[in-house]
């Protein structure tokens, strides 16, 4: 990665990449007994289909086991966003919806403490998807986690979340990265041509995914 490190994933999201960067910096002065009024203990990303919520909720966790806060080369950076660091708990719906033995597991893993760092971070992929009655198992432990702990519960939008843990979790919204955002990472990470990325960003509406596999597969494009 770049001189941007962990957060060089994240495209056309400058403001959220600098809340999350101040989130750090204070989590590591709580660290020292300091105070961090920028960390908390519990974040509800939120945004539409292709924005990166899920890559920024990684990236954030990331950075927080990262011993450089998030310097995208360390062993800490390169496993943690693939659910292989000790530390970070990236866990997604077995089935349609996370039912109430899900999330008495999830109550169990976030009271581990951290092997490998100072915290131990529980992303929540889908949180939309918690039934009622997992959402009630859930609330006390979001709401008062060990000190250890950090949530992280990405969803489409507020909406999608029941208001119990809306009220309970601070909000970090993205946004649909622009047509020009997408293209320009599509030439530089990817090596794509620049009218080719310029169609695939406009046609995928700013969604990523969409637009990396029509820039990369000349059988999507025709189709």
């Amino acid at each position: 990665m770049t001189a941007a490190g962990i957060w060089e994933a994240l495209v056309g999201q400058d403001d959220v990449i600098a809340d999350l960067q101040r989130a750090v910096a204070d989590a590591e002065r709580r660290t020292r007994g300091e105070s961090g009024p920028a960390m908390t203990h519990a974040w509800l990303f939120t945004g539409p289909p292709g924005s990166g919520r899920s890559t920024a909720a990684t990236c954030f966790a990331a950075a927080l086991v990262c011993p450089e806060d998030g310097c995208g080369v360390c062993q800490a950076c390169r496993t943690a966003p693939g659910n292989g660091h000790p530390d970070v708990e990236v866990v997604r719906p077995q089935g349609v919806n996370y039912l109430v033995d899900d999330a008495r597991n999830l109550v169990k893993q976030a009271a581990l403490s951290p092997a490998n760092s100072h915290w131990h971070v529980v992303v929540v992929e889908d949180a939309d998807r918690l039934t009622d009655e997992a959402v009630n198992v859930l609330l006390k432990s979001i709401e008062e986690p060990p000190p250890h702990t950090v949530w992280i519960l990405c969803a489409p939008s507020v909406e999608d979340v029941l208001p119990t843990i809306v009220s309970r979790t601070r909000h970090v919204a993205l946004r649909t990265p622009s047509a020009r955002d997408v293209a320009d990472l599509l030439v530089e990470r990817y090596g794509v041509d620049r009218a080719i990325a310029a169609f695939a960003a406009r046609a995928s509406q700013g969604h990523i995914g969409r637009a990396r596999a029509l820039a990369t597969d000349e059988h999507a494009r025709i189709r």
